[in-house]
């Protein structure tokens, strides 16, 4: 799928899918109608409301040369009441 590159499972973005909110990291380029148009395509979902926002990347030393790693941004999607992305709505079962 071109923009998305993988689904975020943290504790916020669990909390979240109570919400019907679901978080998805994007490539850095990617627009909020691009990622929209995606989501609805692939997900076969309507999309109701999109916040995104940009991560930095974190300092990294190589020896005596200081890099970061690239940036990424995160987008938290908000789906219309009755839709939902059921890979994601799955259950784990912890043994």
């Amino acid at each position: 799928m071109n923009g998305i590159t993988y689904a975020v499972f943290t504790d916020k973005s669990i909390r979240l899918l109570g919400n019907n909110q679901y978080t998805f990291n994007v490539e850095s380029g990617s627009t909020k109608t691009e990622i929209k148009h995606w989501v609805e395509l692939f997900f076969g979902v309507k999309v109701l409301a999109m916040n995104s926002h940009r991560l930095p990347g974190k300092a990294r030393r190589m020896g005596p040369i200081m890099a970061h790693t690239m940036h990424y941004k995160r987008m938290i999607i908000t789906l219309q009441p009755g839709y939902s992305i059921p890979p994601l709505r799955k259950k784990r079962l912890y043994t």
